[in-house]
C-alpha cells in the first residue's frame, strides 16, 4: 500500500470543490495534486500528474464527466460525485469504483475511498475476493455483481439474508447474491425504509406482515427475529 494516494477533484461549482477539498484533507492517505472546474483541465492534471483516484461530477459544461471517462486511454480510479441518480448505471457500466450522490457526508466519502485503495492494490494468489460494489440512490440501489448491474427499487426489495461474507437480495422477481458484509450494507439501506431484526437479516419495514414471540412475517417468509433486535423492531412497529 502506499503512504499517499495522489487525487484530482473535478467539479464546476465552488461549493462542491471546498466540501471535497476539506474531505480530502482530513484523510492522511490522501494528496491532493488538481482541482479543476471542468474536464479540459482535468486532461491537463492527467498528463502532469501521476493520479491515483479522481473525484468526477458528471454534469458540467462542454464535457460531462460520462464523455470525460469515455475519452480516457489510461484511467485513475474513478468516483463520481453528482446530485443525479439517473446515471448511475451508465457510470458502473464505465468501471468506475464508486458513485456518491449529493450531498453525502463524510463516513460515505471514507467508505468510497477505501473501495478505490483496494482497487489500486496489487492482487496475488491466496488474497480474498474484492467485495461486489452496491451504490445507494433515493429510490434504489444499484448492485454490481458476477459481471452485471442490477437496480434493485426499494419498493420490490423483500428482504437481506446474510451468509457468511456474501449477501442475497430477495425481491419481488428473483434472487441476487453478491460479495459483501451485512453490516456494511445496513449502513447503505436507508433507515426509515429497512430494520435489521437479526445476525442474518435485514427486512424491508413496509414489507412485514406480522410479527410474533420469534419471527416476523415478509412477503409470506417466516424470518427469526434476534433477541437483541427484537426491542427496536416492536417500537418501529407500535
Amino acid at each position: 500500500m502506499k503512504e499517499k494516494y495522489n487525487v484530482i477533484i473535478v467539479d464546476d461549482e465552488y461549493l462542491a470543490q471546498k466540501l471535497l477539498q476539506d474531505y480530502v484533507s482530513k484523510m492522511d492517505t490522501l494528496q491532493l495534486v488538481a482541482t479543476c472546474s471542468n474536464a479540459f483541465e482535468a486532461m491537463n492534471a492527467l498528463k502532469n500528474n501521476q493520479v491515483d483516484i479522481m473525484f468526477l461530477d458528471i454534469q458540467m459544461p462542454d464535457l460531462t464527466g460520462l464523455e470525460l471517462v469515455k475519452s480516457l486511454e489510461h484511467k485513475p480510479s474513478i468516483i463520481f460525485t453528482t446530485a443525479y441518480s439517473e446515471y448511475a448505471v451508465d457510470a458502473f457500466n464505465l468501471s468506475v469504483v464508486d458513485y456518491l450522490l449529493k450531498p453525502f457526508d463524510f463516513p460515505r466519502f471514507v467508505q468510497a475511498v477505501n473501495k478505490a485503495i483496494g482497487a489500486e492494490l496489487p492482487k496475488t494468489k491466496g488474497d480474498e475476493l474484492p467485495h461486489d460494489t452496491i451504490s445507494r440512490s433515493n429510490d434504489f440501489i444499484t448492485v454490481k455483481a458476477d459481471y452485471k448491474l442490477y437496480k434493485i427499487n426499494y419498493d420490490d426489495l423483500l428482504f437481506i439474508e446474510g451468509q457468511h461474507e456474501y449477501v442475497t437480495f430477495h425481491t419481488t422477481q428473483r434472487r441476487i447474491t453478491a460479495l459483501f458484509a451485512l453490516k456494511d450494507l445496513e449502513e447503505i439501506l436507508p433507515k426509515d425504509k429497512f430494520v435489521r431484526v437479526h445476525k442474518s437479516y435485514i427486512v424491508s419495514f413496509k414489507q412485514i406482515q406480522d410479527l410474533d414471540k420469534s419471527d416476523v412475517t415478509v412477503a409470506g417468509t417466516k424470518i427469526p427475529v434476534g433477541a437483541s433486535y427484537r426491542d427496536e423492531l416492536l417500537a418501529r412497529l407500535q
